[in-house]
């Protein structure tokens, strides 16, 4: 699977274009620099503006070498499943391998607002049982189930490839998919150590129960790891920004998720200076803005993050490992600003 010598850190993933990226080129200078550092994976996020997954996976593949390239996450709503099938198989010979493709659940207020049908989770199983069937070379004929009715879905009958298929979860319906039907499950930001323990176990059994080998299924701990070498308003984006980004989108689920106490989301939620900031608070608001918000948000809230020097975020890291996790996806910074940190994490 691509030059394996050079990936010092096959654990280690990022995302790049990190939150409202605007030039996507920027992705190959990214991807560049993480095979520089040995790094083993880069995610690949969808918005619906320059944020395009299959166009930037192919940039990536073309960037590269030896990085595993997983969109976290497309969805399967948005594309037919011909389309989404032959993209996973193309990218996966461009690639000789590196490709996984990774499925999410996505935002069902918007596809309320274009017209899409929300995601369930019988959708996401029936919709990788099928993927797993065209790349063997099936032909499928009178498909009707969750997914849709289809007379006929068809790749090439030569084909037998086995793609990795990656989900991104939240909830434990989603966990316990993940680890019955995929073979890598992405958790979120801003977990609890007990909440990535839980997690973990959840697909682990998930996998057993369905007879698979539970160390087949690589569980990543998503872990904003923010160093100290970067700047106050920097940081202040990428921890207290992003966390309550996540509040304003969907506070009730990782308040639930999370086991934290719901009367600290509503005062979040009833603040003037939230209810003032015009859009996504980790792309709009101004350094005051957070600092103010950051009054808001319980210590023990921001504690699920790699932060400090880079050998205290190096040392966080592999503390997501001993707690359970297989893999720690780096989240919220570039490569070029995690250089200091996977330094430390090379040398401990």
């Amino acid at each position: 699977m691509g030059d394996a010598a050079s990936v010092r850190f096959p654990e280690l993933g990022f995302y790049t274009l990190a939150g409202g990226a605007q030039d996507p080129r920027v992705l190959i200078d990214e991807c560049q620099d993480a095979e520089r550092l040995g790094l083993g994976t880069v995610f690949i996020s969808e918005r619906f503006n320059v944020k395009e997954a299959v166009t930037l996976s192919g940039a990536a593949a073309a960037a590269t070498t030896s990085l595993q390239i997983m969109t976290a996450a497309t969805n399967h709503n948005t594309r037919h499943p011909i389309v989404t099938a032959s993209y996973a198989t193309t990218m996966h010979r461009l690639t000789r391998g590196r490709f996984v493709l990774g499925l999410g659940r996505g935002i069902a207020p918007l596809f309320d607002a274009y017209g899409l049908s929300r995601i369930t989770t019988a959708q996401m199983e029936e919709f990788a049982g099928v993927m797993r069937r065209l790349w063997h070379g099936e032909t499928i004929l009178g498909h009707d189930g969750a997914i849709g009715s289809y007379p006929v879905l068809r790749l090439d009958p030569t084909f037998d490839e086995d793609i990795p298929l990656g989900l991104v979860a939240f909830g434990p319906n989603s966990h316990a998919l993940g680890g019955r039907a995929f073979d890598h499950v992405v958790l979120h930001t801003f977990f609890t150590d007990e909440t990535l323990q839980r997690c973990v176990t959840t697909v682990k059994q998930a996998a057993e129960e369905a007879g698979r080998d539970p160390d087949s299924v690589t569980v990543w701990s998503c872990y904003a790891t923010v160093g100290d070498h970067l700047d106050e308003p920097t940081r202040l984006k990428k921890t207290v920004g992003r966390l309550a980004t996540y509040l304003q989108a969907y506070g009730d689920l990782m308040v639930e998720t999370n086991r934290w106490d719901p009367a600290v989301l509503t005062r979040f939620r009833a603040d003037d200076v939230v209810q003032g900031v015009g859009g996504a608070i980790d792309v709009v608001a101004t350094t005051e803005q957070l600092e103010h918000i950051a009054m808001l948000l319980p210590d023990e809230w921001l504690a699920p993050a790699a932060t400090g020097t880079p050998q205290q975020c190096a040392e966080a890291v592999r503390g997501q490992l001993d707690l359970g996790a297989d893999a720690v996806i780096m989240h919220g910074a570039s490569p070029a600003e995690l250089e200091p940190i996977v330094d430390a994490y090379g040398t401990p």
